[in-house]
Formats: structure tokens, sequence, C-alpha cells
């Protein structure tokens, strides 16, 4: 049954309560429907508030009161008379005071520690090449990474500084690396948390490296750099440009394949097409097919530093 019908039976309901076991006037009855509207206002504002939410101001509610006891503990035992008496006399708005400053420091703290509560691998934290890339928007559709996304206020606030920049290119970097943020806060298939945890570091990956180690998190990067600090610091890396290179197709001498020979290699006859992840093929004989798809045959395959070059030649 849809929410709204036990909505409106609350604030039909309090009315005529209170009208019929109360008192029977028009005051009596606005009085019923206010209480049911807040009864109402409240469902909808907890069914919207996350448990930690209400859990973090409910803690800042305690250290409030905490406070309060202590002090009012410390004044009786002074046996002072004066202060006695004073304390006597303020004592209910100190109490009101210390109680509204814990709910409020624990909400501007709320950022902080909402979604941190835990530590542990189930939480990532996302380096500003990660979502400047962009992939990562890609492998949370797919629930390939499970868990928490985290993004930092301070890699959040270099995107926005490299978004403000008078170089077109930086300007273009950072402004994707911000939308990139704002599209995995809409996901509906991964949680996102901000997180203003700061932690002092000479660089930026130094930075997220000791971020990830305070909170024992995985880190999501494309920086060979941050990589390799993090495998210093027994910090699981999860670089997405080596799983691009882990998910290479796998080809092998003597395997034929359908190839787009795009244009003219380097020696007599040869033409050259690439592979759907990047990799160069050198074509023999594929000058004549070039702007064609054609079939070539696998005869050799080199492995270098920067990358893969396959050989073909044309069937």
């Amino acid at each position: 049954m849809p929410i709204w019908i036990f909505r409106f039976a609350t604030l039909v309901a309090f009315p005529l309560l209170t009208y019929d076991f109360i008192k029977q006037d028009w005051m009596t009855l606005l009085g019923g429907l206010l209480c049911g509207a807040i009864v109402v206002a409240g469902e909808v504002l907890f069914k919207r508030l996350r448990l930690i939410k209400i859990m973090i101001v409910c803690t800042g509610f305690l250290m409030g009161y905490m406070l309060f006891a202590l002090l009012d503990y410390s004044v009786v035992r002074l046996e002072h008379k004066e202060a006695l008496a004073w304390w006597m006399l303020y004592a209910s708005k100190i109490k009101i005071g210390l109680l509204v400053f814990g709910v409020v420091a624990s909400i501007f703290k709320s950022r902080e520690l909402e979604g941190l509560s835990l530590k542990g691998h189930h939480l990532k934290v996302a380096d500003i090449t990660a979502l400047i890339d962009g992939r990562i928007v890609d492998l949370c559709e797919i629930n390939f990474l499970p868990g928490i996304i985290v993004l930092p206020v301070f890699v959040l606030d270099e995107l926005n500084k490299m978004a403000s920049s008078n170089d077109p290119l930086e300007r273009a970097r950072g402004r994707r690396g911000l939308d990139v943020a704002a599209r995995l806060q809409e996901l509906k298939e991964i949680t996102v948390r901000v997180t203003n945890k700061n932690v002092k570091a000479p660089t930026a990956q130094e930075r997220i490296v000791k971020l990830a180690k305070s909170l024992d998190a995985e880190v999501v990067t494309l920086d060979f750099n941050v990589n390799k600090a993090a495998v210093l610091q027994n910090i699981i890396a999860l670089n997405i440009a080596d799983l691009t290179t882990a998910l290479k197709p796998v080809v092998l001498p003597g395997e034929s394949m359908s190839l787009f020979v795009m244009k003219e290699g380097k020696e007599k006859e040869q033409g050259i097409g690439y592979l759907d992840d990047g990799t160069m093929v050198v074509v023999e004989d594929g000058r004549r097919s070039i702007g064609k798809r054609v079939e070539v045959a696998v005869y050799s395959i080199l492995q270098t530093s920067s990358g893969r070059m396959i050989f073909a030649k044309v069937k």
C-alpha cells in the first residue's frame, strides 16, 4: 500500500482523536492537525536521513550532556555558595547551550565522519588521475569496483583549480575530472563519500597514499608513482592502466583476424592497422588494402617496453 495513504490517515486521525478525547473546539482540532503534520514531517525526514547521520547527531547530543554533567558535578563538589547560587540560576541555559553546541559540532563534522566510520578494503580512494581518466565510472557501472568510492576534498579542490586554469588543456582536464566525480555520485550501483579528512605530505601522490593507509583502504589510480608508493606501504593499488593491459586480447602466431588497414607503413608495401585496444598491426603487402577491411594472418609478435607490435600478412 502506498505510503501516502498512511500519511493522509495520520493527518485525519490526529485532529479527530484530539477533538473527540480532549476538547471539542476548533483550537483542539488545529492542534491535532499540527501534531499529525509534525509526525508526517518527522517520518519523511528520517526516511531521507541515513542512519550514520542520525548516530552522529545523537553522539554530539550525548557529548554535550556529558560535558554539562561534568560541570554540574564540579560546581557541586566545589561547595562555594556564590558559585553554587550562580550555577543554579543559569544551569538550565548552560545545559541547553552545551546540548546545541554538541549537535551543531557533530553536524559540521559529519561530512568527514560519514561513510568512514569503518575502515577496510571496502573503501577505495580515487586519486586525480582516476577521475580525469573517467573509466572508473564504467567499472563502477558494471559492479567491477564493489564497496565505497572515497573522494578526498583536496583532490576535488585540485580539480577546481585546474578547471579555472588559463591553459585550455588543463582546464579541460579539470572540468572532465569534476564531471566524472559528479557522475560517480549519481550512480546507483555504488556508494560515494566525500571526506574532509586531510593528511600532511609533500606531494599530492603521497597524500593519497597516506590517506588510504590511515583508512586501511585501497587506491584507484593511473599514476605510476602512486602505484609504486602504495606497494611500498603495503597498500593495494588498483591501477586501471594495468587492468587495461591485462585485458588485451591474446593473439598467437598463425591466427587470422579482420583488420582495417588505415595508413601506409615505413617499409615498402607495408600497411598499418590497429586493434580495438590500440595495438599496432604491421601488414606486409598491405599498402594496396589501405582504406579497406581485410583478413590477415599473424606470423610474428614483438613485445617491447613501449608496448606490443603484431606483424601479419594479407591472406
